[in-house]
């Protein structure tokens, strides 16, 4: 009986689980079969509506099944996706949003990581793609020199390239929080800043060091100088280690938070307090930056919503279905204990 028992249990075991449907998605999320269809074709709908339906999705584990769609669309349900700098936060980040964007479309992101270095690396990659059957192609670039090449890439399925703009009349782009950054230390007292940019070929280090620029300027306040780094720990640290002076701001203001952490590094070699004595904040909010010494006042940039609009806006011109690029970077000033009051004002 033991041994039928065991048997039983281990066949039980062995059941497959019903896949979820999208109606049992919409009765999770309390929406119609229909908004469920629009998203997993990556439709414009209500954030509301599509974060319910996210949630359901990942509580049921929802796997589409991409082998029968194919039969029945006579579409291949794979995406190609060609990016470069993948251990920075920013690439990263976008191609974990427009994975995770794809998967719950229905759809396979077949990532293809690109080497700066190579001018002939593009075509090479849009070759090896080729090789499959794809319905679309993500080009997510973050340099001059692969937006370059992705212009003149020749593909020959619905594209689209995700890029940083950096048009200078373009105030939507400057919006995000370092203005509201620049603010914070101002009320503290700050008057004098150094910023620590990342490198000048990336959009997005340009497009920080301008929102600097204007916020300093808007304020009133003095720029004492900017240092070059190229996006590492390492680079912020030498860009502050290099200074006759790190008392010559009271704020540093480091385009994202790796450069911030070797800033905090350089600055406790010579013995500078922070905030004590130098307030220093970063950009991006990587999952550490909370754990520097001292945790780390930081801008969050919301990466994955840019990789997920990305994918819903190839979608949309797959099906041929107009849909507005996103254009808006969602972001968030992130308070910690890094920044104080200018040194002056302690003990007024």
């Amino acid at each position: 009986m033991a041994t039928e028992a065991s048997t039983a249990a281990s066949g039980a075991a062995r059941t497959p689980r019903r896949s979820a449907t999208i109606y049992d998605i919409a009765r999770l999320a309390d929406v119609s079969h229909q908004s469920v269809s629009r998203y997993l074709r990556g439709l414009p709908m209500r954030d509301s509506t599509r974060e319910r339906i996210e949630k359901a999705l990942t509580e049921v584990e929802y796997k589409p099944n991409l082998t029968a769609r194919a039969l029945t669309t006579g579409r291949s349900h794979r995406i190609g996706a060609l990016t470069h700098e993948i251990d920075q936060v920013g690439p990263s980040q976008i191609v974990q949003g427009a994975s995770q964007a794809a998967r719950a479309a229905g759809y396979l992101l077949d990532i293809v990581s690109l080497d700066m270095t190579d001018p002939a690396a593009v075509e090479e990659a849009v070759a090896l793609l080729r090789q499959h059957d794809l319905a679309g192609i993500l080009a997510l670039s973050s340099t001059d020199e692969m937006r370059r090449a992705f212009e003149h890439a020749s593909f020959d399925v619905p594209t689209v390239i995700v890029t940083e703009s950096d048009d200078p009349d373009d105030d939507d782009l400057l919006s995000f929080a370092i203005p509201a950054l620049i603010d914070h230390l101002a009320d503290l007292g700050h008057e004098r800043f150094l910023h620590v940019a990342g490198p000048d070929a990336w959009a997005a280090a340009r497009n920080r060091r301008l929102a600097y620029e204007r916020a300093v300027t808007a304020r009133g306040l003095t720029s004492v100088g900017t240092l070059m780094g190229d996006w590492s720990a390492k680079s912020g640290h030498d860009a502050i280690a290099s200074l006759p002076d790190a008392r010559t701001a009271t704020a540093i203001v480091a385009a994202n938070d790796q450069m911030a952490l070797g800033a905090l590094r350089a600055l406790a070699e010579r013995g500078i307090r922070v905030p004590d004595d130098v307030s220093v904040t970063g950009v991006d909010d990587i999952p550490e930056a909370a754990y520097f010494t001292p945790p780390l006042t930081t801008v969050r940039i919301d990466f994955r919503t840019q990789g997920r609009d990305a994918v819903h806006e190839l979608l949309a011109e797959v099906d041929g279905v107009e849909r507005e690029r996103a254009t808006t970077m969602k972001s968030g000033l992130i308070l910690r204990s890094s920044c104080g009051p200018a040194p002056r004002l302690l003990g007024a």
